[in-house]
């Protein structure tokens, strides 16, 4: 009982001076910090001895030494022989029998990571070895926010030949806080849900425009463009995921593809959204590889480590990877699994394992050239389709001429950086994440009109003459019925009702080129409409005319009129 009792210390209240969001120096050494970064690496559980029994060969005299910590677990014996009775022999055996169960320990070692939003301008972040001992060993993974409590050591490391004697700086853990679990948990106070519930009791009667007052304070820096932040919000709210008869797992994260010309937002939309959800991880294509984005086996010492990549990293998150186009073609075919099955197998340096991706991916790229509107999507962005299949939405921003719109847009920007239309109470940054750190809560269940109304879009886009072979595939179903879910989710609703079927085929109406039941929309230039249930009318009646759902059509005009 004696080995295994720690007292463990957090918070440290009284001494902000003892608070790092950096790498600590070496003037740190011998100091009981607190230290915050983000996790890169997790070695695997060891077994430490860390103390040994030795006798002397001269006087039997039998005494126990501890491993040295700054000499990298070396155990240095005494010079003499420590027997009281002053033996003073040079002479020491180890004990036979090996490591006694109360003289060893778990042992592991992470390594830690700045986080870049606290560096200053211009910085690398810098990494740096945290020691984990007894109960905190394996209390946290790679791409976990940490704060860690401990001292300050400078350690030798282990020695190779030909190879100079470094000291190296190290934190031995005394406690160990995951963030991310925390901040989730602070959020979710009854006061926060009481207070959408009491937002949701004001619109009860008119919900399109509570939900477009959201949708106004997601990426405000960015005018109009309402298809495109209905899309990001659905995406942000995500699905529902499920195990089906055989077992099988149903992915609830949805994945969306921004292709568009230079100029557009694209980019703008990929940061906001970062800053939105916990464990995001936001990388550019053009410098990344399949080891980036995926896992990469590292050699330290004398063993190989995983080191996690973007992918394992937004695991339970987000993952927002810029000028996707520009990611080389056999590094992009290592994402096709971790889209779909949510997994990355590894077999690196042998080490097979599987590494779990459960993310959703937020994707932009630029066209090949000029955009051509007659082309398939999949010659314009030289995707290949197994891999378009795979998003559940891939939205096109051609920026035409539109000598209207190119006024209110440089209206917008030059004067008053706000117009009527859009002019309303916005959401703090703040309010948004805990919006959606809630609404992930809700698990809502497809009802069965809403069932009719996604099956009957999905086999009438099978049957189309002018059908795109990469997007019809039986994932197009799935991706409905996630978008669905997540668009209810977003009304703050258990059910899925005709409403966010609707909204869910009409975002997905938007992603298809040339749809066929709305007509060519540009999802650019659509503003925020000033009569949202008026328009949601004109949209219900179009889809559901063209779906041949006279009697749902019917049942929904009632229920507006109500």
């Amino acid at each position: 009982m004696r080995h295994t009792l720690h007292a463990r210390i957090t918070g440290l209240p009284v001494c902000p001076e003892l608070t790092r969001d950096t790498i600590p120096r070496s003037r740190d050494v011998g100091h009981f910090l607190s230290v915050t970064g983000t996790v890169i690496r997790t070695s695997a559980a060891k077994v430490l001895e860390y103390e040994r029994d030795y006798m002397c060969a001269k006087c039997r005299h039998v005494f126990t030494v501890q491993a040295d910590f700054d000499q990298f677990y070396i155990f240095v014996p005494p010079v003499a022989c420590p027997n009281p009775d002053g033996c003073n022999s040079l002479k020491f055996s180890c004990l036979a029998g090996g490591c006694q169960p109360a003289a060893c320990r778990d042992f592991q070692e992470i390594k830690i990571q700045e986080q870049v939003q606290r560096l200053s301008v211009g910085s690398i972040p810098r990494a740096m070895l945290v020691v984990l001992e007894d109960d905190l060993v394996d209390s946290c993974k790679s791409g976990d926010d940490v704060t860690v409590y401990g001292v300050m050591y400078q350690r030798w490391k282990p020695f190779y030949d030909g190879t100079r004697c470094d000291l190296e700086l190290v934190l031995k853990a005394n406690n160990i806080e995951v963030n991310n679990q925390q901040a989730a948990a602070a959020l979710l106070m009854k006061d926060v849900q009481k207070e959408f519930e009491d937002f949701w009791n004001i619109y009860k009667y008119d919900p399109i425009a509570g939900r477009n007052q959201i949708l106004l304070s997601l990426c405000p820096q960015v005018f109009g463009m309402f298809v495109i932040k209905l899309a990001v919000a659905m995406v942000l709210a995500g699905g529902v995921q499920r195990v089906d008869s055989s077992g099988t797992m149903i992915r609830g994260e949805c994945h969306m593809l921004l292709v568009g010309d230079p100029g557009t937002g694209k980019s703008q939309f990929l940061k906001y959204a970062a800053k939105i959800i916990p464990r995001s991880v936001l990388t550019a294509g053009i410098g990344s590889t399949s080891a980036g984005l995926t896992v990469a086996a590292v050699k330290d010492g004398g063993d190989w480590h995983l080191e996690a990549g973007a992918l394992v990293l937004a695991d339970g998150g987000l993952c927002c990877i810029d000028e996707f186009n520009s990611i080389k073609e056999h590094d992009r075919i290592s994402i096709h699994e971790a889209m779909e099955q949510q997994s990355i197998s590894v077999a690196k340096a042998g080490m097979v394992c599987k590494l779990n991706t459960r993310t959703s991916i937020l994707a932009a790229a630029n066209p090949k050239g000029q955009y051509d509107p007659n082309e398939p999507l999949s010659v314009n962005v030289a995707l290949a389709s197994p891999l378009l299949s795979r998003f559940d939405l891939v939205l096109v921003l051609l920026d035409t001429r539109n000598a209207e719109w190119d006024h209110i847009i440089s209206s917008f920007i030059l004067e008053d950086r706000g117009l009527p239309a859009e002019s309303a109470s916005v959401w703090s940054l703040e309010k948004i994440k805990a919006y959606f750190s809630v609404i992930k809560r809700l698990q809502p269940q497809l009802s069965e009109e809403a069932n009719i109304i996604l099956t009957r879009y999905y086999q009438l886009q099978r049957q189309s003459d002018g059908r795109n072979a990469a997007r019809t595939t039986i994932r197009m179903l799935e991706s409905l019925s996630r978008l669905a879910e997540a668009h209810a989710r977003l009304m703050y609703r258990q059910i899925v009702t005709i409403e966010d079927a609707v909204m869910a085929v009409s975002v997905m109406e938007c992603s298809m080129q040339g749809g066929a039941l709305l007509g060519n929309v540009n999802a650019l230039l659509t503003s925020f409409p000033d009569d949202p249930c008026q328009q949601y009318q004109i949209q219900c009646q179009m889809l559901l005319e063209g779906l041949n759902l006279p009697l749902l059509l019917q049942k929904e005009m009632d229920r507006q009129a109500r």
